[in-house]
């Protein structure tokens, strides 16, 4: 999965993100550095992902625990075996 952007993120998590950085600048009792803004970025962006990432998991394992499992007792289907298209 590549890395979010926050054009990609959602509007309510750019709120989110804004809203931890409005927390820290507050707590510091001063403007953030580059570093402490990219620093509370990159941490916000990682938990984002990862929790992106369980749910992506959660959906492929669904996924292939519905997947069709072919009758053995169907006959033998050449349609099923051929391109539709025909061989190249």
């Amino acid at each position: 999965m590549k890395r979010l952007t926050q054009q990609d993120m959602t509007e309510s998590e750019q709120r989110e993100l804004k809203t931890l950085l409005d927390k820290a600048r507050k707590a510091k009792g001063r403007e953030l550095t580059n570093s402490e803004n990219n620093r509370i970025k990159d941490d916000y962006i990682d938990t984002l992902m990862a929790e992106k990432e369980k749910v992506a998991a959660k959906a492929r394992a669904e996924k292939r625990r519905n997947k069709a499992v072919p009758s053995t007792s169907a006959t033998y289907d050449w349609t099923a075996r051929t391109h539709p298209r025909g061989r190249r």
